[in-house]
């Protein structure tokens, strides 16, 4: 009798169907092995390949990561490609665990951001904004880019930039544009997007913490100066 094929199973059964509504965590290992691999064979389904191959390794996944590609096509079902989206999965597990994991950036002054963006924005000839996005700790989570322009402006839109932050869960923002001729002095429209995203920014509590103009030269923070 033969087994039923994945695409047979109840939706929220299916390896793949089952990550997307449960996460990732809800999967077997022979699950997620069926998620590399792909098919099965027209007598075992994905998952039951995925189940030989756990119990040819003792069910241990310290020892499915010794198996070569050749001892890999030993499984039924398994082929080169298959053998080798396995290897290449248990690798990248590998060095994981040897990768330490980075101190998150914390910022506790305007300095602080302007040492974490200054490289990015040195002898640029055009104008970027860019956000730093933070979490409760002040620590930062990500930078994002939100526009490139010319040399005398770019575009910030509010609504792109509350959408990351939101989507990064953030609890707090830091601007930052640069002016490629030096001048470190906030221009009208600069005071007054900074006005208009810190009142976007109290009604999502996502505060905006500051807004800084970077140039080759130094920095100019609004918090600093008493301009937020």
């Amino acid at each position: 009798m033969s087994s039923l094929s994945i695409t047979q199973w109840a939706e929220e059964d299916r390896p793949r169907e089952k990550l997307l509504l449960k996460g990732r965590a809800a999967l077997s290992d022979a699950e997620l092995i069926a998620i590399l691999i792909g098919s099965g064979t027209r007598s075992l389904s994905a998952v039951e390949v995925g189940k030989l191959i756990l119990n040819g390794s003792d069910n241990d996944l310290n020892n499915l990561a010794k198996f070569t590609v050749k001892e890999l096509q030993k499984f039924k079902g398994i082929g080169e490609a298959k053998a080798i989206s396995i290897v290449a999965a248990l690798e990248l597990g590998r060095r994981r665990k040897e990768t330490e994991v980075k101190k998150a950036t914390k910022v506790t002054s305007s300095n602080d951001a302007y040492q974490y963006l200054k490289s990015h924005f040195l002898d640029l000839p055009h104008e970027e904004f860019w956000i730093l996005v933070l979490n409760r700790a002040n620590e930062i989570i990500t930078k994002i880019p939100i526009s490139s322009g010319g040399v005398s402006g770019t575009v910030a839109d509010g609504k792109i930039i509350f959408k990351h932050a939101i989507e990064h869960l953030a609890s707090g923002i830091i601007l930052a544009h640069n002016h490629p001729s030096g001048n470190k002095k906030p221009s009208d429209q600069d005071l007054n997007l900074t006005k208009k995203l810190r009142q976007a920014g109290t009604i999502l509590e996502i505060p905006i913490l500051d807004h800084l103009i970077i140039t080759n030269n130094g920095y100019t923070s609004f918090s600093d100066e008493g301009l937020m």
